[in-house]
C-alpha cells in the first residue's frame, strides 16, 4: 500500500513537473516568436553612406536638366543670368541640405520632414506636409518623372510615346504614353515591395550610369563640337531681357529687337519665375531622410548623403548649362524644338547619333529618378499611419520589412496623375509649396534649439545662424515674387495644403473614436 503511494505521488509530481516545463516551453515560443515578429516587422539598417548619396543624386537628376534650361534662358535672357540661377538654386539646395543634418541627427527615423515639422511645431503642421506630399508633391513628381520616359522612349518607339491616342473616353483622352509611365510606376513599386535591397540595387545602378553618362556628355561637349558660341553667348552677360511673349515662343524665333534690358523688380520676377523649373530640377534631395530607418549609423550618414548628393548635382547642373552655351547659339538656347535643350545639344556634338543617345540617357535618367521617388515616398505614409493619421494599413510592413500598401496606395494615386494629364500644371505649383515647406523646417531648426537645448545633435547645422537665415530670406523673396508675379503657380498650390486642415482633425476625432 505505501509502496503503490509513493509510486503515486512520484508520477504526480513528474506529471506537475512535465506540465510546468510544457507550460516554460510554450511560453519561451511564444515569446522567441514574438520577438521574431517584433524583428520582421521593423526596417532593416541594410544602406550605407554610398546608397544614401545616390539616393539623393538619383532622386534630384531626372528630366528636369534636360528641359527646364530653354525656359530659364527665355526669362532672363542672358548667359550671366542663366549660370546666375543654377547657382542660386544650387547655393540654396546646399544650405538646406546642410540645414537638414542637424534635424536628420536628433530624429534619426522614418519620416523625415514629416517628422521634423510635427516635432518642431505640432503634429497639424507635419500632417499638412504629409497629405501635400500624398495629394501632390510626391505622387505627381512620380507621374511627371513616368511621363518623362515615355517621351523620350517615343524617340526610338513612335507608337509608345505621348502624342499616340489609343482612346477618347470624353472626359479623359487616353495616350500610349500615359500607359508606359503607369507601366514603370507599377513595375519599379512592384521591385521595391520585394525588399530595400533590390530598390539600393536599382538606384545604384542607375544613377551610376547617369551620373557618368552626364559627365561624358559636359566633357564631349568642350572638346568634340565643332563651332563653338562661349563668346558670342557670353557678350549677353548680365543684360537680361524681357520675356518675348507667346507668339514668338510659338515660332520658335528669337527676335533681335526682342532682347530688351530689364532691371529693378522686373527682372527680381524675370528670376523668380525662371527658378520654377531650376528648383523643380533640384528637389527631392531630401527623399533620404525619408528612409531613415533603413540607413545604417543614420545619424552620421543621412547628413553626409545630402552634402555629398547635392553638391555633385550642384556641380553636374552648372556645368551641363556651362556646355549649352559652349554648343549652340543662345536663341537656340532659348527655344529648342519642345524645349528639349540636352537633345539640341547633343546633335551638334554627335550629329549621327545624338537624339538617340540623349533619348536614352533621359530613359535611365527618368527610371533612376522614380525608383528612389517611390523607394522613399512611401515611409512617409508609413510613419503618418503609425501616428493614426494615415490608413492604417500602410503603417505595416510586409515579410520583406518595406511598406508595401503604402508602396500600392503611392502607385495608384501616381498613375491616377499620369491618366490624368495635369501633372505638368501641379508641378508648377509644387515649387512654391516645397520651398515653403522647406522654409517651414529649416525654421524649425530654430525653435528646436530654443524648445530642446539639451536633445543630442550629432551634427549641427553648418553656417548657424547665418546661412539657416539666408536660405529663409532667400525662400521668402521667391515665394513672395511668385506670388506677384505668377499667382497662377501659387494659389493652386496652397489651396491643396489648406485642404489638409479638416482631413487632419477629421482624422484625430476618428482616431479618438476608436479609442473609446
Amino acid at each position: 500500500m505505501d509502496c503503490r503511494a509513493t509510486v503515486g505521488k512520484s508520477f504526480a509530481r513528474f506529471l506537475k513537473k512535465s506540465l510546468f516545463f510544457q507550460i516554460r516551453f510554450r511560453q519561451d515560443l511564444q515569446n522567441q516568436t514574438n520577438v521574431m515578429a517584433e524583428q520582421s516587422a521593423s526596417f532593416k539598417p541594410t544602406l550605407g553612406l554610398f546608397d544614401g548619396t545616390m539616393i539623393v543624386a538619383g532622386s534630384m537628376i531626372g528630366s528636369g536638366i534636360f528641359i527646364v534650361s530653354a525656359d530659364i534662358t527665355r526669362y532672363t535672357g542672358s548667359a550671366g543670368w542663366l549660370i546666375a540661377v543654377w547657382l542660386i538654386t544650387g547655393f540654396m539646395t546646399l544650405t538646406a541640405a546642410l540645414s537638414y543634418g542637424e534635424l536628420s541627427g536628433m530624429f534619426p527615423k522614418a519620416g523625415g520632414q514629416y517628422v521634423y515639422l510635427k516635432e518642431a511645431y505640432n503634429p497639424l503642421m507635419g500632417f499638412l506636409y504629409g497629405w501635400s506630399f500624398f495629394a501632390v508633391i510626391q505622387t505627381a513628381t512620380i507621374a511627371a518623372v513616368g511621363v518623362a520616359f515615355s517621351k523620350f522612349l517615343a524617340y526610338l518607339v513612335p507608337e509608345l510615346g505621348n502624342n499616340y491616342l489609343l482612346k477618347d473616353l470624353g472626359f479623359i483622352k487616353i495616350h500610349s504614353g500615359q500607359l508606359v509611365a503607369i507601366a514603370i510606376i507599377c513595375l519599379l513599386t512592384y521591385i521595391n515591395s520585394r525588399g530595400v535591397k533590390e530598390g539600393k540595387l536599382i538606384q545604384t545602378l542607375f544613377t551610376s550610369a547617369k551620373l557618368l553618362a552626364l559627365f561624358g556628355l559636359i566633357v564631349f561637349g568642350f572638346i568634340l563640337v565643332k563651332d563653338s558660341y562661349w563668346a558670342e553667348n557670353w557678350k549677353t552677360g548680365f543684360t537680361a531681357v524681357q520675356d518675348l511673349g507667346e507668339k514668338d515662343k510659338v515660332t520658335g524665333v528669337l527676335h533681335p529687337t526682342g532682347w530688351v534690358g530689364i532691371g529693378g523688380s522686373a527682372l527680381l520676377g524675370a528670376i523668380a519665375a525662371a527658378m520654377v523649373g531650376s528648383i523643380f530640377s533640384s528637389d527631392a534631395w531630401n527623399n533620404v531622410t525619408f528612409i531613415a530607418g533603413e540607413m545604417k549609423n543614420p545619424k552620421r550618414n543621412i547628413g553626409l548623403s545630402l552634402f555629398f548628393g547635392t553638391l555633385i548635382v550642384t556641380i553636374i547642373y552648372v556645368c551641363a548649362n556651362l556646355m549649352y552655351l559652349n554648343v549652340m547659339p543662345i536663341n537656340e538656347l532659348a527655344f529648342p524644338t519642345d524645349d528639349r535643350v540636352a537633345v539640341a545639344a547633343a546633335n551638334r556634338i554627335f550629329p549621327s547619333f545624338g537624339t538617340t543617345l540623349i533619348a536614352l540617357l533621359i530613359m535611365v535618367s527618368t527610371f533612376g529618378c522614380n525608383n528612389g521617388l517611390i523607394l522613399a515616398g512611401a515611409r512617409v505614409y508609413y510613419t503618418m499611419a503609425k501616428d493614426g493619421l494615415f490608413f492604417k494599413q500602410t503603417g505595416e510592413l510586409n515579410k520583406n520589412s518595406v511598406p508595401a500598401v503604402a508602396l500600392w496606395v503611392q502607385c495608384v494615386i501616381a498613375s491616377l496623375w499620369c491618366l490624368s494629364g495635369k501633372y505638368g500644371d501641379l508641378l508648377d505649383m509644387i515649387s512654391f509649396v516645397v520651398v515653403l515647406f522647406y522654409i517651414l523646417t529649416i525654421a524649425g531648426i530654430f525653435i528646436l534649439r530654443k524648445k530642446r537645448p539639451d536633445a543630442e545633435r550629432p551634427y549641427k547645422a553648418f553656417g548657424y545662424p547665418v546661412l539657416p537665415v539666408l536660405y529663409i530670406l532667400m525662400g521668402l523673396a521667391f515665394c513672395l515674387l511668385l506670388i506677384i508675379y505668377k499667382p497662377e503657380f501659387t494659389w493652386p498650390g496652397l489651396i491643396i495644403v489648406l485642404m489638409g486642415i479638416p482631413l487632419y482633425y477629421f482624422a484625430v476625432s476618428r482616431q479618438k473614436a476608436i479609442k473609446q
